[in-house]
């Protein structure tokens, strides 16, 4: 142990001497092994399951020297006694073999002096705590060791008696002797609080460190922990830089050593803490940017985006378009981004694009009661009926007559009804209402019944002629519609007809929802 406080003594002054940054004492438990290969029969099965580890402990000096400016990244060097080798025990069969042995246990316990030099990296996890990662070579000396025995045997009076033995492991090149260096690789991971730190650590030999009788290989190999106290902060001959304020920042840093500060603002007071000290802020209680003084760059249209990068500063738009609105290409009043037709002027109902239009009338289809047909607006965009049409369809209505207080027509009126066939064949995209209308001789009921009826016949002959029953209305008003003086003969005369009236669209005939609500009940 003289040797061992020596070489920690030593160890302390030379760290001194290079003007060592922190010194620490640590020390621990850990587990010792020695890996070996060889080509022994029997070895993997027999012998090899009787070693184990050895516990044993780790005490040394880590030395400490920053390499970073954000002292993260350091080199540490140490020194440490470390306890090696390894156990071995086996128990005798005595029912299977002749042997008066019952037991017998080796421990192999070679002494070495470690010096590890490590790369660490710290990450602050607090004000004071910090997590650290460490890993590098060591050269390890031998320094001391021995090798002791323990065999149980069995006396001929079947009494037990235990033999011990114990020799000195010596160091060097020849046969039963462990080489006078070891070297390798070791690697720690721990947490650091303040002036402690504790870490788990693993190393593994790489050279061969015993000569044995027979062909093998012996590395060494630890397993542990480290708990060690930091001796200094500071450098042992570095003064503390002076900071009168206590900011953090050293006087010959701060621009204003005697006012707290901050480290953006050169160590002076910063109430908006956007950098700028509040000395030369002409907005310190608003956070702004150093070129203007300060405060937040103008930005006039209020866009959140400032003038000086706005290729629109006085309109609001949107970082895509540099603080312009987004484009309107074809001027509709949809921006070209919901825009389905952006070179195409359109409607917002319709994404932008233009209403179809069938017939290429200037009427969109959904407000075109004849969207196959080319017509005027003034006609909802149905073409306008011929007036010879309309002239041809009244006097064709004046030929239409009925056996007498009967709906059955007469043989004329069918002829005269067999040229508004030709005429609806021809004009494919009209409609005709039928309207029947009685004078008002009799029972007003009665005269409505047989209106009715009679509109009915005429309509029913036309579609028996190939008409579809869509395109024709029937409808009966009774003595409701008089166009004469049902005083005289001659006015109730003209006030029993039947009128054919025809349109583009039912719309034009038939305009009220009454009408609907009748042509249903039909």
């Amino acid at each position: 142990m003289k040797k061992l406080f020596t070489l920690l003594c030593f160890t302390v002054l030379a760290s001194v001497c290079f003007g060592q940054l922190r010194l620490a004492l640590a020390g621990g438990p850990h587990q010792s092994k020695i890996l070996e290969t060889n080509d022994l029969p029997g070895w993997t099965d027999l012998v090899k399951p009787g070693y184990s580890g050895r516990s044993g402990f780790n005490v040394g000096v880590l030395a400490e020297f920053p390499i970073s400016a954000n002292k993260r990244w350091h080199i540490q060097p140490g020194i440490f006694y470390m306890t090696k080798g390894r156990k071995y025990s086996h128990v005798y069969d005595t029912a299977s073999i002749q042997t008066d042995s019952l037991s017998f246990k080796q421990q192999f316990s070679p002494n070495y002096i470690d010096i590890p030099l490590n790369i660490t990296y710290k990450l602050p996890l607090g004000r004071k705590t910090s997590f650290f990662l460490s890993a590098g070579p060591y050269i390890g000396f031998f320094y001391t060791g021995k090798q002791s025995t323990e065999t149980r045997l069995l006396e001929a009076n079947n009494a037990v008696r235990l033999k011990k033995s114990e020799q000195p492991i010596e160091s060097g090149n020849e046969t039963w002797k462990v080489k006078t260096i070891d070297y390798g690789v070791n690697a720690r991971a721990g947490l650091e609080f303040g002036s402690v730190f504790v870490s788990a650590f693993f190393s593994q030999g790489m050279n061969d460190i015993y000569t044995a009788p027979y062909n093998g290989k012996f590395n060494n190999q630890v397993m542990g922990a480290t708990v060690g106290i930091w001796l200094n902060k500071a450098p042992l001959f570095e003064s503390k830089p002076k900071d009168r304020d206590n900011d953090g920042i050293i006087d010959k840093d701060d621009a204003c050593p005697n006012e707290p500060g901050t480290l953006a603002a050169g160590g002076c007071p910063d109430r908006d803490g956007d950098g700028v000290p509040d000395k030369v802020d002409q907005c310190p209680d608003v956070p702004g940017l150093r070129k203007y003084a300060g405060c937040p760059p103008p930005d006039r249209d209020g866009d959140g985006i400032p003038d000086d990068e706005d290729k629109c500063p006085d309109v609001p738009g949107t970082q895509k378009y540099r603080g312009c609105p987004i484009p309107d290409t074809d001027k509709d009043g949809v921006n070209d981004e919901e825009d389905k037709c952006p070179t195409l002027a359109g409607s917002k109902e319709n994404n932008g694009c233009p209403l179809l239009d069938t017939d290429k009338d200037g009427i969109p289809d959904k407000e075109d009661k004849c969207p196959t047909l080319a017509g005027p607006k003034s006609n909802n965009g149905c073409p306008e009926i011929q007036k010879e049409l309309i002239e041809r369809v009244n006097y064709v209505a004046k030929q239409i007559f009925f056996d007498n207080a009967s709906e059955k027509l007469t043989a004329s009126s069918m002829k005269a009804l067999d040229e508004i066939v030709t005429l609806m064949n021809n004009n494919p995209h009209l409609v005709m209402a039928i309207d029947g209308h009685s004078d008002n001789t009799g029972n007003a009921q009665r005269n409505l019944n047989l209106s009715a009826k009679r509109a009915n016949a005429v309509k029913q002959y036309l579609v028996q002629k190939g008409i579809n029953s869509l395109r024709l209305d029937a409808s009966g008003f009774g003595q409701t519609k008089p166009i004469a003086d049902n005083k005289t003969e001659a006015g109730r005369a003209k006030n029993r007809r039947v009128e054919l009236r025809l349109a583009s669209d039912w719309g034009y005939i038939r305009p009220s929802a009454s009408w609907k609500a009748s042509a249903a009940s039909r």
